[in-house]
């Protein structure tokens, strides 16, 4: 992966949702620590002001003494967020629990936008609605737009269901997905991030989808 040494701008990942729950801050956390696992310097921007989420996460993870160090901070607004970000060789923004129109504004700054969805029709019909908003209203570009599936179940026929209608879109479908755990849930509990479980198999589960969001943002970022 390219390091801010060489490169002078900030890597932008963002993570928005049409509604709250798919988790948005599950992927957020564990990409961030991804990046730091490899010596990156990273900040999550947390626009959650009212649950503060990450933020809590971090006072955990802090609080613990886990490695390696990821920053949070919170923000009110991207242009805030944006006067920090080249502070950090990555800056990944948790938006808000429901797209707002600020979501347009932090789609235009990333060079990834991360909508997270879980299976069900009531989950993926927003998820695109908001990928269609993005790009035909306000001209993000396709490419820069990816769906990451999360609490999965145990029925290969949803999942296959759902990667199916999702490929019907022109938007990217990120490689693996996040199965629903307690595992996962315990591990945020205690500050650590998806790819930081105990569970072997869960932890590299977990590793396919978050190194399928780095790949594709280091590869957008160095078009």
């Amino acid at each position: 992966m390219t390091k801010k040494g060489i490169l002078t701008v900030a890597l932008k990942i963002g993570f928005a949702t049409q509604k709250g729950g798919p988790g948005k801050s599950t992927d957020a956390r564990g990409t961030a620590v991804g990046f730091a696992q490899n010596g990156w310097a990273v900040k999550i921007a947390d626009f959650d002001l009212n649950q503060s989420t990450s933020t809590r996460w971090l006072q955990r993870r802090l609080t613990r003494g886990h490695k390696p160090e990821v920053s949070v901070e919170q923000f009110g607004s991207m242009a805030h967020a944006l006067a920090r970000a080249d502070d950090y060789d990555v800056i990944i923004f948790d938006g808000a629990p429901r797209a707002s129109k600020d979501t347009a504004a932090m789609a235009e700054a990333c060079d990834l936008l991360v909508i997270p969805t879980g299976l069900s029709v009531d989950d993926l019909d927003p998820a695109v609605e908001l990928a269609d908003a993005l790009h035909f209203k306000h001209g993000i570009p396709i490419e820069r737009i990816a769906f990451a599936l999360n609490h999965v179940g145990d029925s290969m026929a949803e999942l296959e269901e759902a990667q199916e209608y999702l490929s019907q879109k022109p938007y990217h479908v990120l490689a693996g997905y996040l199965p629903q755990k307690v595992s996962y849930s315990r591990a945020m509990d205690i500050g650590l991030s998806v790819i930081e479980v105990s569970h072997k198999g869960l932890r590299a589960q977990a590793e396919q989808l978050i190194s399928s969001i780095i790949k594709r943002a280091t590869a957008l970022q160095s078009k």
